[in-house]
């Protein structure tokens, strides 16, 4: 039953859209021409679903906030404004419904209406069960495999597709899609020309909108897995990595071992061995002053712990964790890397987990997982490219989350203004279609419909932890009364055979011991054991026998 479950949902990729940005329907001459990204909804085929009232066409209103100083220029990066280089027109849905057509419900929100509120629960990568940890594995390199029928990658900036007559776009899987869209929200700004970058710029790193950034881009990561497999109960597993000595999770069963010829490649017996991976080699594209053209780049890499040991001394510690979360400002001075006493920057990684001090000398807390994995990982641009990237994120947002529940921050803690581009709060988050503001993912897991199973109470932890033993007891119950109900029909069996010949040889003379007893009977002069030597035979039985 469960493996027709599963096949069922495997193959209906084929038939489920999977909902992203680039929206291929806005990605032609005339969307780019006009500015504007409003597909009909398939429903009732009308802009944004408007005959239905989910959603209408409407102008992007951008903030005018000033931004920090970091990144001193004006009209030369596409996402500044974000979307404004691309579109001036998207879709604005109403109610629960969300999609760069208004197509999807909202995150938490399931059902045709999108009016069926219900609560995921993200686990513990240990805690799931044999069969759950198959599924994952199968979800990964399905996504990896499948080519996104809705979504395509600009390989271009907006001035070489000529101000959208000559659109520069590429076909990439749906895993892929995320690799890219990690790439392009924190590659460095392209000045002009082969070599001439501004690398001191990250619309989703070193600022604020890390935590929700990363938030948003699990929950649509989790969302088209679930469209793609149909597969509505899926939830990204996290790694919990306190007090690890190694890379736990790096195991043929789960993410991949090392294998034995390089060690800095994957073990053959891993689905993961075999992934290609892109947009990886920023110094080259910063070179050239290129985009990533999404093509592929190699295998990919991973050697964990042999790492450098001055840049990240150890992962990080329960001692770590608990002292990042027990900073109370959420950010604090120029909101970059050298924040000071800062929640965000010490859990980045750029503050000492011990001190609080920013521009820390070594890496801890998130960064320093980053590091050790020693490979594609440790690459800013292109660490999206290893699925531990998905376990490591998904802790992350789960000290987020304790955070967010122990300080209750009022809105207001989120900076407004003046944090680095593309961190201030009302800031579209960069390169998202349908647009969302930093501002919005700044609150709890519970009001976007997701828990971790370690936050849930005592004896919610303890059901959880039993939940994958006893699955796989009730798929193995039926194998085990089979052989309880066998093995007792054979034990029956012999009973009856024993008792059989019992009865035939009680009928037998030639079996009666009395009559050869005597026939074969000896005289002896005197007995072959003193009694004294039975009895101390009989006691050192009795011992041998306790």
């Amino acid at each position: 039953m469960k493996s027709t479950f599963f096949l069922r949902h495997v193959f209906m990729f084929c038939f489920v859209p999977s909902y992203q940005q680039f929206p291929r329907l806005c990605a032609t001459r005339e969307a780019l021409r006009i500015k504007e990204c409003c597909p009909s909804w398939e429903g009732d085929g009308s802009p944004c679903g408007a005959s239905s009232g989910r959603g209408f066409c409407q102008d992007v209103e951008v903030p005018d906030q000033p931004d920090g100083p970091q990144y001193p220029f004006s009209g030369l990066d596409d996402r500044e404004k974000w979307p404004l280089v691309f579109y001036n027109r998207t879709c604005q849905c109403a109610g629960n419904f969300m999609g760069f057509n208004c197509a999807d419900c909202k995150f938490g929100y399931f059902g045709v209406n999108c009016n069926d509120r219900r609560e995921s629960l993200r686990r513990n990568i240990f805690h799931l069960s044999r069969a759950e940890r198959i599924r994952l594995m199968s979800y990964l390199n399905l996504a990896k495999q499948t080519i996104s029928r809705d979504y395509v990658v600009a390989t271009g900036t907006y001035q070489e597709m000529e101000n959208g007559s000559n659109p520069m776009f590429a076909d990439v899987s749906l895993y892929d899609v995320f690799v890219w869209m990690h790439y392009y929200v924190s590659r460095n700004a392209l000045l002009g020309g082969p070599g001439n970058v501004w690398t001191d710029v990250d619309f989703a790193h070193w600022a604020p909108a890390f935590l929700p950034w990363h938030r948003l881009y699990l929950l649509h990561w989790e969302h088209e897995i679930r469209k793609l497999t149909g597969d509505m109960d899926f939830t990204i597993p996290y790694w919990d990595w306190r007090d690890a000595q190694g890379c736990d999770v790096c195991t043929d069963e789960l993410m991949g071992a090392r294998s034995s010829q390089d060690p800095s490649l994957l073990s053959p017996g891993s689905v993961f061995s075999s992934w290609k991976v892109l947009c990886s080699q920023a110094q080259n594209y910063n070179d050239r002053g290129v985009l990533c053209d999404a093509v592929e780049e190699g295998p990919l890499r991973r050697n964990p712990g042999n790492h450098n040991r001055n840049v990240v001394e150890r992962l990080p510690t329960s001692a770590d964790v608990e002292f990042t979360l027990s900073l109370t400002n959420y950010d604090t001075g120029a909101m970059d890397r050298g924040a000071n006493m800062s929640f965000r920057n010490t859990l980045e990684g750029f503050g000492d987990p011990q001190t609080g001090l920013g521009n820390s000398s070594r890496m801890g807390m998130h960064a320093a997982l980053h590091v050790f994995m020693n490979g594609s990982m440790s690459s800013v641009q292109g660490s999206a490219n290893d699925p531990i990237f998905l376990l490591h994120h998904a802790f992350v947002d789960s000290i987020y989350e304790q955070w967010l529940r122990r300080h209750e921050p009022s809105p207001s803690q989120y900076p407004e203004s003046d944090a680095p581009i593309g961190h201030n709060s009302e800031y579209h988050m960069v390169p998202f279609l349908p647009l969302y503001r930093n501002r919005e993912f700044f609150i709890s897991s519970k009001d976007l419909g997701y828990e971790y199973s370690y936050l849930l109470n005592a004896n919610q932890r303890l059901a959880e932890s039993m939940r994958p033993y006893l699955e796989e007891l009730q798929d193995v119950w039926p194998w085990l009364l089979l052989a309880g109900l066998c093995g007792g029909i054979v034990a029956v069996t012999i009973a009856a055979a024993i008792l059989t010949a019992k009865r035939r040889c009680g009928r037998s003379p030639w079996l009666h011991m009395s009559k050869w007893k005597n026939a074969f009977a000896l005289s002896e002069k005197q007995p072959l054991i003193r009694s004294s030597d039975t009895e101390e035979t009989k006691h050192r039985n009795y011992q041998t026998t306790i």
